[in-house]
C-alpha cells in the first residue's frame, strides 16, 4: 500500500522551526496526563515522543507504513530512556485491524491532506477510540504553498491540496462519528481541529 499523497518525514532542523515546543502544542489540542494516544503517520516522532512524556505511563501507539521511520523513532526512544511509546507498522487505512487496542485519542498531523478517501479513512478512526474519544487533526492552512516558508524555501503540500478547517470539518462530520469541538491556531500556518465521537 502506498503513503497518503504528498506527505512524507520533514527534517527535524525546520519542523522545529514551525514547532519548537511539540509537546506544548500538542497540550494546546488537550492532550494531558493519562489516557491512550495513536498517532497515524508518526514518521520519526516529533510528536509521538513528547505525547508519551505526557500521557506516561500509557502507552502512544506510533503508527507508520515506514518500517525505517519507526526503527528511528524506537532508537531515539530508546536514547531518551521513553520506554511507553510502542511502534505499530501498518497501515492507516486499515487502523481498527492494526492498534492492538481501542484508544482514547487519534492524532492525525500534516496528513489529513493526503488521503485518497478521507472519509472511510474516518470512519476507521472512529471505530478504533473508545467510548467519548477524540479525534485530532493538524494541517496546513489552504495558503499558496510560496507563502508558507520555512528557511526560505516554500514547504508543506502542494496549495491544491490544502484543505481549509471548513472543509476538513465537513469531511470529518459528514461522517456522523464526529463533531467539532473546537478549533486552535498553530500558528505560523497550521490549524488544529478537535473532534468528540459521537
Amino acid at each position: 500500500m502506498d503513503r497518503f499523497q504528498n506527505t512524507g518525514q520533514p527534517d527535524w532542523g525546520w519542523w522545529g522551526r514551525l514547532w519548537p515546543t511539540p509537546g506544548e502544542t500538542l497540550r494546546r489540542l488537550g492532550i494531558g496526563p493519562g489516557g491512550t494516544l495513536a498517532e497515524v503517520g508518526s514518521g520519526n516522532g516529533y510528536f509521538a515522543l513528547p505525547a508519551a512524556r505526557i500521557v506516561e505511563p500509557n502507552p502512544v501507539y506510533a503508527v507508520d507504513l515506514d518500517e525505517s521511520v519507526l526503527e528511528e523513532l524506537q532508537l531515539l526512544a530508546d536514547m531518551h530512556g521513553i520506554d511507553n511509546v510502542v511502534t505499530v507498522h501498518g497501515d492507516a487505512r486499515a487502523l481498527a485491524g492494526t492498534l492492538p487496542e481501542d484508544v482514547d485519542t487519534v492524532l492525525v498531523a500534516n496528513t489529513f491532506h493526503g488521503v485518497a478517501n478521507p472519509e472511510a479513512f474516518v470512519q476507521e478512526i472512529s471505530e478504533t477510540l473508545r467510548p467519548e474519544g477524540r479525534f485530532l487533526v493538524v494541517n496546513w492552512h489552504d495558503r499558496p504553498r510560496a507563502e508558507t516558508t520555512v528557511l526560505d524555501s516554500p514547504r508543506g503540500p502542494p496549495t491544491e491540496l490544502r484543505l481549509s478547517p471548513s472543509e476538513t470539518c465537513a469531511i470529518v462530520e459528514a461522517t456522523g462519528a464526529f463533531i467539532r469541538a473546537r478549533q486552535i491556531e498553530l500558528p505560523p500556518y497550521h490549524y488544529g481541529l478537535c473532534f468528540d465521537r459521537v
